[in-house]
């Protein structure tokens, strides 16, 4: 069986049916989300930081012991700042992802007058992209309660989606029949 009509077992579709009805309790509160993705990432940012800074101390002497104290120390310094100010977190992350869609929609309508293959998907991703980071950079308070928990909710119920039309099974393993295998020479 090939790779292209290779079907989806159950199991891919009730893990897809799970990962969406996940991703839709998070759209039902984008604050909390918000909240959430932000206070685990700090944590996950201080742990590893500080991990980070306990394997530099074995490398006392060594030319890589400065890389990871400075990493070590940016990354906890980062979690500590996103576990105790999360809303100014939240405020500077919007801020980007505004920036962000501003700079790539702003780019694609320059390359739309630019190519005339691609023009009308470039105007239009470049237009949507454009608007959507007026509304963000001009709506800050609103755009920085909601909307990393709007995109992180969308992403999940995406991701669902491709479980349940593509499976989870690498293409290779699928085509085999079994796990890929490595072969060193």
């Amino acid at each position: 069986m090939t790779s292209s009509t290779r079907r989806p077992s159950k199991a891919d579709l009730i893990l897809g049916a799970g990962v969406v009805l996940i991703g839709l309790v998070v759209l039902a509160d984008t604050i909390v989300a918000t909240t959430l993705s932000l206070q685990f990432l700090g944590w996950l940012l201080l742990v590893s930081g500080v991990v980070t800074l306990g394997a530099a101390l074995f490398l006392i002497g060594r030319h890589d012991f400065w890389v990871g104290a400075l990493g070590g120390g940016l990354m906890t310094v980062l979690g500590l700042v996103l576990v105790r100010h999360t809303s100014a977190a939240a405020v500077t992350l919007t801020l980007v992802a505004g920036a962000m869609f501003l700079a790539t929609g702003t780019a694609r309508l320059v390359a739309a007058f630019q190519s005339s293959t691609e023009r009308w998907a470039l105007l239009l991703s470049g237009g949507v992209s454009t608007i959507l980071g007026l509304i963000v950079l001009f709506n800050i308070a609103t755009a920085s309660e909601h909307l990393l928990g709007l995109i992180l909710g969308v992403q999940i119920v995406a991701d669902g989606i491709a479980i349940m039309i593509v499976g989870r099974e690498p293409a290779i393993a699928a085509s085999r029949g079994s796990t890929p295998q490595v072969t060193l020479r």
